[in-house]
């Protein structure tokens, strides 16, 4: 179906509905590669007021993926919560966003409708707002979850302690784990990306992360971020404690993934029953990025932020711990600068938390993006006021092994200071008692004699 829409006396005319998503999106590289962008200010304008007049009952009758080749769209509309519908039935795009923005609508009334909406509408209500609106409503929902620690109460902010090295060295790898320790990093979990996908050598990090975890009683997870069907190959042999993967959002993306829903099925399933969680036992870890779907050639003609959204779909159906985008770091061909960067954690992360997801960020870019580390504080900065779950912690930023840039031990202190936020509430009795934050959250000074640094 066609949409028009006249502005200052010039007619426009968008072909279908994911003509209108594209066109309507803020500016960014990735679209304009795939040919999709808006080609003037006023084009996007136009599509937005199309998008913002649009009934939601559009996006339930016209799949911008076709329901009978993509495992995704089935997932999304066979999943649809049809009961909580009803009560935003009669919404427009623009009546949701609306709604979204009242003083009355609050996160646990946004908590009630989730499974009613589907990636596309959130996505096409993110294309209406500003940063400070997505900020806003983000700011009103809280997603906790829980393994070892409960992860996303308001108030707390968490870290994923980041120890990656370019040979998988254990030593190396456990000085830095160590040191983010120090700074008070590592409740969402403390997690590697392996430098190679070798069985033996995930079972040898997972084994020296266990013996860490059990000799200082640290309340933790781990994860090797290997592949799915590695983690599954391992898991009896091995302390696993959440398996990972990185998803996107059509069928055919996830398949040059290596992956499909039946196999994140049975993954979840096979790590639920080892039982490894104490106060909870959700199990999964999902990774997600604008542009992954068109760097496989497996866009499906769609923009690349709602893509993205889909991708959140299929993360919403295995109750995961932890969801984070690692939104520069796929490179400038998809989001060219920091402003593009920040605009794209600021939508991943509304999408996300709207649909029920503990939504985390990987606030990063590649060096040769238009981006610097004051474009990496501002995101973070911004997020931390929109209740981001979790953040990165890597060794001064400057990930060796993956060759890009994050945040750092350092911003994680610099985050909670600032915005008055702690630690998970397990984790933070913990590195009290271990003598390396005090009660206002400050660090304490660490001699070499500290219990942490003994007998390793």
């Amino acid at each position: 179906m066609a949409y028009r829409f006249t502005l200052g006396g010039e007619n426009y005319r968008f072909n279908d509905l994911k003509s209108v998503m594209a066109k309507a999106s803020s500016h960014r590289s990735g679209d304009v590669l795939a040919g999709l962008a808006a080609s003037t200010n006023a084009e996007r304008i136009a599509a937005q007021y199309v998008l913002s007049e649009l009934p939601l009952t559009v996006f339930l009758n016209e799949a911008i993926v076709p329901y009978e080749i993509d495992e995704v769209t089935r997932l999304i509309l066979n999943t649809h919560d049809a009961k909580a519908f009803e009560q935003i039935s009669h919404f427009t795009v623009g009546d949701l966003r609306d709604w979204f923005l009242q003083d009355a609508t609050e996160g646990q009334n946004i908590a009630v409708i989730k499974n009613a909406l589907t990636p596309e509408m959130v996505a096409a209500v993110s294309k209406l707002m500003r940063n400070q609106d997505l900020i806003a409503v983000t700011s009103k929902i809280e997603v906790v979850t829980k393994f070892r620690n409960t992860l996303g109460l308001k108030g707390h902010v968490s870290v994923r302690l980041q120890p990656n090295h370019p040979t998988d060295d254990l030593k190396g790898i456990l000085a830095s784990t160590i040191d983010g320790l120090l700074y008070g990093c590592g409740d969402a979990v403390i997690g590697i990306n392996p430098a190679t996908d070798s069985p033996d050598v995930t079972i040898n990090l997972l084994n020296m992360l266990e013996d860490l975890r059990l000799k200082y009683e640290i309340p933790t997870q781990s994860c090797v971020l290997c592949h799915v069907t590695s983690a599954l190959q391992i898991m009896e042999k091995a302390p696993v404690d959440l398996v990972f993967q990185s998803i996107t959002g059509s069928q055919k993306a996830n398949s040059s993934f290596g992956i499909n829903l039946n196999m994140l099925k049975e993954a979840h399933e096979a790590t639920l029953a080892l039982g490894r969680g104490t106060v909870g036992n959700q199990c999964m870890y999902f990774e997600t990025g604008q542009g992954s779907a068109l760097s496989a050639n497996s866009h499906h003609g769609v923009d690349q932020q709602t893509m993205e959204a889909r991708a959140y779909a299929v993360a919403r159906q295995f109750d995961p711990l932890l969801v984070n985008s690692v939104v520069g770091f796929i490179g400038p061909e998809y989001l060219f600068n920091g402003k593009q960067i920040t605009r794209a954690g600021l939508e991943d992360h509304f999408c996300a938390k709207v649909m029920g997801l503990p939504m985390g960020m990987d606030v990063c870019y590649t060096n040769h993006a238009d981006a610097d580390q004051d474009d990496m504080d501002n995101l973070l900065t911004l997020l931390g006021v929109a209740g981001c779950n979790f953040f990165m912690g890597v060794p001064g930023t400057d990930d060796i092994m993956l060759n890009y840039q994050s945040t750092s031990f350092h911003d994680a202190l610099y985050l909670r200071k600032v915005l008055g936020k702690k630690p998970a509430p397990e984790f933070e009795a913990w590195l009290l008692k271990m003598g390396i934050m005090d009660e206002k959250g400050s660090k304490l000074n660490i001699g070499e004699n500290h219990k942490l640094l003994a007998n390793l």
